[in-house]
């Protein structure tokens, strides 16, 4: 079952990206280039941030991982997330 980043919203993601116990899955998204564990817990930056930082650079996909599918709309799921206003 493919897991949405909480970031970007791109829904490709291997593994659930904090688990209950709250520990990251140390997966990059490939759309954004966030990875979970890292990212946040080892450089304290928060998902607004990142998400803010990855629309000023032009929503590119992060060539780190695997690559976004063929039919990849960033702008659609950055719609996909509850509760943004983009």
């Amino acid at each position: 079952m493919p897991y949405k980043c909480p970031v970007c919203g791109f829904a490709g993601l291997s593994d659930i990206p904090r688990t209950i116990e709250g520990g990251g899955s140390y997966e990059i998204c490939p759309s954004c280039g966030f990875q979970f564990g890292v990212s946040d817990e080892d450089s304290g930056i928060s998902y607004a941030d990142w998400r803010a930082k990855w629309i000023r650079r032009g929503m590119r996909g992060s060539g780190v991982g695997m690559k976004p599918p063929k039919d990849w709309d960033p702008v659609k799921q950055l719609h996909s997330i509850q509760g943004n206003s983009f």
